[in-house]
C-alpha cells in the first residue's frame, strides 16, 4: 500500500504555525520575566514556557497548575528527607528509589501525570545537588525552583490567553481528550521500579565519583521511563525505553550542535548585539523544535528535545557568560542516563522471561491437584 502524503494544506499547517508562535512568545516572555525577578536558572523558566504551552488555554492552565504542583511537593519532600538524612548516602538512596517508582507509576497511570512527574523530578534534583553541593542550603534550591517554574507559567498563560483573543478565534486548536487514570497496574509498578532502581545505582555512582551531569542523567532516566502504559511489559518495554532515549541522544545533538553555531556567531559580537542574536536564535530554535514535535512522523520527541538542548546553550543566566558547556552536560547526560539505565531493563527483561517460564510448569502441576 502507497503511503500517503502529509497533509501540507494552509487549512492544515495554519493551526501548527500558530502553535509554534505561542511556543517562541511564550519562552521569549519567560526568559524577560524570569531576568526581572532574578531568577537563578533562567533556562528552566524558558523550558517551563516552552513544555507548558498547549493551543487551548484550559489545557495549559491545567498543565501550569500540574507543573506548579508537582514541584512544589517534590520540593516539600526534598526539604523532608534532607532536613532528617543529612548526607547519609544508603538513606538517600532508599529514597529516591522510593520516590522514583512512585512518581513514574503516578505519572504513567494516574489522570494527573503532570504533576507524579514533576513531583519525582524536582526532589531528584534536590538530592543530586545535595551530593554534589554538600554545604549548600536546599531551601535555596526549593526557593528558585518554585520563582522559576512561577515565571515559566506565567508568562505562558499570558501568551496563551492573549492568543485564545486573536489568533485562536480564527484557527482554534484541537483540544486533546481529558485524561483518565487506568487504575491499579501492577506491570506499571514493575516498570516503575526499575526507573527508581536506577536512580539509585545513579545516587550511588554520584557519592563515589565526581562524574559531571549526573543530575542531567538522572532527568533522563525519569522522562525516558516515561511510556504509554499499555508498553510497560518486558520486551515491550525495553524497545520502547531504548527508542526514547535514542531520540533523546539525537534531538540533544542536534539541538546543541545549532546552538554552538549560533554562539560562535553571536561570540563576535558584544554587548546588545550579542543578547539579540542569542534570541533570535532561541526564536528559530523553539519554532523548528516545536515543528518537528508537531509532525506525523513518530519522532516528536526529537523535536522536543532538540529545543530543550538549544535552550540549555542560548538561555544563560547572563548573556556575557554564555557557553556551550550546558549543551555537553545535557548530551552526557543522556549517555549517562543510558548507561547506568539500560544494565538495569535488560536484567528486569531476563527476569520476566525466567518467571514466564518457570510459571507454566507451576500452573500445571496445581492444576493436577
Amino acid at each position: 500500500m502507497t503511503k500517503s502524503a502529509p497533509d501540507t494544506s494552509p487549512a492544515t499547517l495554519a493551526p501548527r504555525l500558530v502553535d509554534e508562535a505561542e511556543c517562541v512568545a511564550s519562552v521569549l516572555l519567560a526568559i524577560l520575566v524570569a531576568h526581572v525577578i532574578g531568577a537563578t536558572h533562567v533556562s528552566w523558566a524558558a523550558f517551563t514556557g516552552y513544555m507548558v504551552m498547549r493551543g487551548d488555554p484550559l489545557e495549559t492552565l491545567r498543565r501550569a497548575i500540574l507543573r506548579i504542583i508537582g514541584t512544589a511537593v517534590g520540593v516539600l519532600l526534598g526539604l523532608a528527607v534532607l532536613e532528617t538524612a543529612g548526607h547519609q548516602p544508603a538513606v538517600l538512596m532508599i529514597a529516591i528509589a522510593l520516590a522514583g517508582t512512585i512518581s513514574l507509576y503516578g505519572a504513567i497511570t494516574a489522570r494527573h501525570a503532570y504533576a507524579w512527574l514533576f513531583m519525582g523530578l524536582t526532589f531528584a534534583m534536590m538530592l543530586f545537588d545535595r551530593i554534589a553541593m554538600p554545604t549548600a542550603d536546599p531551601r535555596a534550591f526549593a526557593h528558585m525552583r518554585m520563582i522559576e517554574t512561577l515565571a515559566g507559567t506565567a508568562a505562558c498563560m499570558a501568551v496563551s490567553l492573549a492568543s485564545s483573543f486573536t489568533l485562536r478565534r480564527r484557527w482554534p486548536a484541537i483540544r486533546a481528550p481529558k485524561p483518565v487514570g487506568v487504575g491499579w497496574r501492577p506491570d506499571a509498578l514493575w516498570h516503575g521500579g526499575r526507573g527508581g532502581v536506577a536512580l539509585a545505582l545513579l545516587l550511588a555512582l554520584a557519592t563515589i565519583t565526581d562524574l559531571p551531569a549526573l543530575v542531567s542523567g538522572a532527568i533522563t532516566i525519569m522522562a525516558v521511563m516515561l511510556i504509554p502504559v499499555t508498553a510497560v511489559d518486558g520486551a515491550n518495554g525495553l524497545r520502547h525505553v531504548s527508542r526514547r532515549l535514542w531520540q533523546r541522544l539525537l534531538g540533544c545533538a542536534a539541538g546543541g550542535l545549532l546552538a554552538a553555531l549560533v554562539l560562535a556567531l553571536a561570540g563576535l559580537l558584544h554587548g546588545e548585539a550579542r543578547a539579540v542574536v542569542m534570541l533570535v536564535g532561541t526564536a528559530a530554535g523553539v519554532a523548528l523544535g516545536r515543528h518537528l514535535e508537531n509532525g506525523d512522523h513518530g519522532r516528536g520527541y526529537v523535536g522536543t528535545q532538540f529545543t530543550l538542548a538549544m535552550l540549555v546553550v542560548l538561555v544563560p543566566d547572563s548573556w556575557d557568560a554564555a557557553h556551550i558547556a550546558p549543551g555537553y552536560d545535557r548530551l552526557l547526560g543522556v549517555l549517562v542516563g543510558m548507561a547506568v539505565l539500560e544494565p538495569v531493563l535488560l536484567a528486569s527483561a531476563a527476569l520476566s522471561r525466567a518467571r514466564s517460564v518457570v510459571m507454566p510448569d507451576q500452573r500445571s502441576e496445581a492444576g493436577g491437584v
